[in-house]
């Protein structure tokens, strides 16, 4: 019998393991050398699928999970696709509740893969009971056999990383990094990873990109809460109106802010310029390297690692539609150029 090769039991066998790619263009005139982690290549085209898949398994390996079992999320998008993904292959059922400020796209996806999806107000508090919060917590209470995720709230979120992106990393580099950034919304994946980094090199610093509007930045410098800082902002999947316990802001060493609109253009730019079809949190993290560069943060001899969470299929509706772009007022002047019509040859 011949041996089979490079044939893939299932789709969670590829995830992790996600490249490196070096970004030549985009930062041709800074100092440093600027590696991407693309997570993108995931199955699930995000870095969701690391923890879905550590957090199933584990609840499994604790006799949590049986077949047929129910996982319910709170989720802007791609924690939820990731679960909904592994629930297919595993044989559970999945609820998700969404934040409205989630793209279209995103909720179309999560529908195609089998799960049920509340759709819930993005601009109210976390405690208001029609927030995704606590609608999830909610179902949990009154569905028998079922699971909540809970990733906000859950140290195995911050495990997954330091389990796997960290080593990953590690490797990938030769130990060479000299920074990490990343954008921090549950918290993470910039945590576990950190806190691999760390113990493997205390002088590597780790930089976290938050949103105006959100409260991580403020609270990681004083450690108080302060609900005036938020306001609606756009970007998915990053930044808080609360504070994550999966967020380890021990292990990071400063927080830099982002727009809106500096980060959608800048998303449309990695693609444009390095030809990586990446999502928002992308473009966000790229933005606070322009930002940090302008600030003089990086060396020559620094080797600069920043993770792009997830792939710009997610928001062709959103930062990649002129029409979406033009409806936020993100073209002006100096960037309507950007926006090109299709032709259509008759």
């Amino acid at each position: 019998m011949k041996q089979r090769k490079q044939v893939i039991d299932n789709v969670l066998d590829l995830i992790g393991k996600t490249p490196l790619i070096r970004l030549n263009n985009m930062t041709a005139d800074y100092d440093g050398e600027y590696l991407a982690k693309v997570e993108a290549f995931n199955p699930g085209h995000s870095t969701k699928d690391r923890i879905a898949l550590y957090i199933i398994e584990e609840a499994e390996r604790r006799g949590i999970l049986s077949p047929g079992d129910t996982i319910i999320e709170t989720t802007s998008g791609n924690t939820g696709f990731s679960l909904a993904m592994v629930s297919v292959i595993k044989g559970y059922e999945c609820i998700l509740a969404v934040s409205s400020k989630s793209s279209g796209d995103k909720i179309d996806m999560l529908k195609a893969l089998g799960a049920k999806v509340y759709v819930c107000p993005a601009h109210v508090s976390a405690d208001d009971s029609r927030s995704y919060y606590q609608v999830a917590r909610r179902l949990h209470e009154e569905i028998k056999g079922s699971v909540y995720i809970n990733q906000y709230f859950n140290e195995l979120n911050i495990e997954a990383h330091y389990m796997t992106t960290g080593p990953e990393i590690w490797e990938q580099t030769a130990g060479e990094i000299t920074h990490l950034v990343a954008c921090s919304g549950t918290g993470g994946t910039i945590s576990g990873t950190a806190k691999y980094l760390k113990e493997k090199d205390p002088n590597i610093k780790v930089i976290g990109v938050d949103a105006y509007g959100s409260v991580l930045k403020k609270y990681h410098e004083t450690r108080e809460f302060d609900a005036k800082e938020i306001y609606p902002y756009r970007i998915e999947g990053l930044g808080k109106n609360l504070i994550p316990t999966a967020t380890d802001f021990d292990l990071i060493d400063q927080f830099v802010k982002v727009s809106d609109e500096e980060s959608a253009h800048t998303a449309r730019s990695i693609a444009k310029t390095e030809g990586l079809f990446v999502g928002y949190t992308s473009g966000a993290v790229m933005q606070a390297i322009k930002q940090l560069n302008e600030t003089g943060e990086f060396r020559p001899n620094d080797k600069v690692i920043v993770i792009f969470p997830d792939h710009g299929s997610r928001y062709m509706s959103k930062v990649f539609s002129d029409e979406w772009m033009s409806d936020q007022g993100f073209f002006d002047s100096k960037n309507e150029a950007t926006v090109k019509k299709v032709q259509y040859i008759k």
